[in-house]
């Protein structure tokens, strides 16, 4: 096809039941889009929430290479609505590409917009910047530095430890730029703390709670790098949960408490819960037994994708399958020099993997490839996976849902096309809108 706008038109043509927001939200996730300045944050001084980096680096070239952007950086996300495809508020991460057939920018109004191929496509929100953000720990350092909120402020996410220990490529995730974000942003003099000190993050808390008088943040994610041997003395359950164990003391029933950590023993998964977390979300990454081993060398030695999922399935009686939520990196199955070659084999052998957790009760969700370009994946596959099979996995994930009786994992917020607020893939945008409050 001539241009992105024929693709895109064609597959929503060809997928007319995968709503045709979703469409355009995995083709941003997935491939990224470019800023005009006129469309850039002035960072924490501004106006706009800007681009946190809370993790990874989610953007298609190294902070050098951006540009204005780096310098200026991006919102966090934006909100796509109206247009000539009359869009449903859709909430998108920002993932920048300077080289993207999408733009945003400014109309001579002052107006932004969101173009592709040269066209304007849909008007374009950026979040306003949080009262929170405007002040500072006692130390200095800012709220979004400590505990940054993404998804339009419903989630806290608190990366306590930014860095893994799965180091090198013997041992590195594939995909995974954790490591390279952390050395790029110390490189550019960026605050950038490596182990979050637990008092700095309840203060930030305490900002947040202060100041966030309307309550849009609902839960709270503790995350980082694997600990394979210790940080600060501590093993993974118990570096990662006493983060829960202080939250919970000092701010019991504020937020819904989630942490993302490796599969653990089940010994391990209770102390995660004992100390108050509600969501555990043990990542399997990628579901083909060959692709794990090769994508995922570090976890494949020292825990093994069947010991992995085992851990999946016995957390379920701990937390309650619902609450055992892994995410998977949509996308990664193509990824050549080993991924499936075509559309049809990745959804069958992601959909198998759907298949066995959702028959368990277990509901994964996933995250959409984002090839960032210092990662072996990223470097070998620039243009990431074929829209077609991020389409398809949608569509398949919403049918194993129906088959299985399930609804949305709770910790997401609502779902449904217009509502949905998790914006790094829209597989809440693609369920139904017709569901009950969440519950954990």
């Amino acid at each position: 096809m001539g241009s992105r706008t024929a693709l895109v038109e064609d597959l929503m043509e060809r997928f007319p039941h995968v709503p045709r927001e979703a469409v355009f939200k995995e083709d941003l996730l997935r491939g990224g889009v470019a800023f005009d300045p006129s469309a850039l944050s002035d960072n924490e001084g501004g106006d706009v929430k800007p681009k946190s980096y809370f993790i990874f680096s989610f953007d298609h070239g190294t902070l050098p290479e951006l540009g204005e952007a780096a310098l200026r950086r991006p919102p966090e996300e934006i909100i796509l609505t109206g247009g000539p495809y009359d869009l449903r508020r859709t909430v998108v991460s920002v993932r920048v590409n300077p080289a993207s057939p999408y733009r945003v920018a400014a109309d001579e109004h002052g107006m932004l917009g969101l173009y592709l191929d040269g066209k304007r496509i849909s008007d374009v929100g950026v979040p306003p910047m949080p009262e929170y953000y405007r002040h500072t720990l006692s130390n200095g350092k800012s709220v979004m530095e400590v505990a940054p909120t993404i998804q339009w402020g419903y989630l806290i996410y608190l990366t306590v430890f930014r860095v893994c220990q799965y180091f090198g490529a013997k041992e590195e995730c594939q995909y995974c730029d954790i490591n390279h974000n952390w050395r790029q942003h110390k490189a550019a003099g960026r605050p950038y703390t490596g182990v979050k000190d637990v008092e700095e993050v309840l203060e930030a808390l305490e900002i947040i709670d202060r100041y966030d008088t309307a309550k849009a943040s609902t839960a709270y994610t503790l995350t980082g790098g694997a600990i394979t041997r210790t940080v600060s003395g501590r093993d993974e359950a118990d570096f990662y949960g006493h983060y829960a164990k202080a939250i919970e003391e000092r701010f019991p029933g504020r937020w819904i408490g989630k942490v993302v950590a490796q599969a653990l023993p089940k010994d391990d998964v209770q102390r995660f819960k004992d100390y108050g977390v509600q969501i555990y979300h043990p990542n399997f990454e990628v579901w083909d037994e060959y692709l794990f081993k090769m994508y995922c060398p570090g976890k494949e030695r020292y825990v093994g994708r069947d010991e992995w999922h085992r851990r999946i399935l016995d957390s379920a009686d701990v937390f309650g399958a619902r609450n055992v939520i892994p995410n998977f990196v949509a996308g990664v199955e193509m990824a050549e020099p080993f991924g499936f070659k075509t559309v049809d084999e990745a959804i069958a052998s992601t959909t198998e993997g759907l298949r066995f957790f959702m028959s368990q009760g277990i509901t994964p969700r996933f995250t959409t490839w984002c090839p960032e370009p210092t990662t072996p994946l990223g470097k070998a596959n620039p243009q990431g996976a074929p829209l077609e099979y991020h389409i398809r996995l949608l569509q398949a994930y919403r049918q194993t849902m129906e088959d299985f009786g399930l609804s949305s994992p709770p910790g997401y917020g609502p779902p449904g096309p217009g509502r949905a607020v998790f914006s790094v893939s829209s597989f809440m945008d693609s369920l139904p809108a017709q569901e009950p409050a969440e519950a954990v």
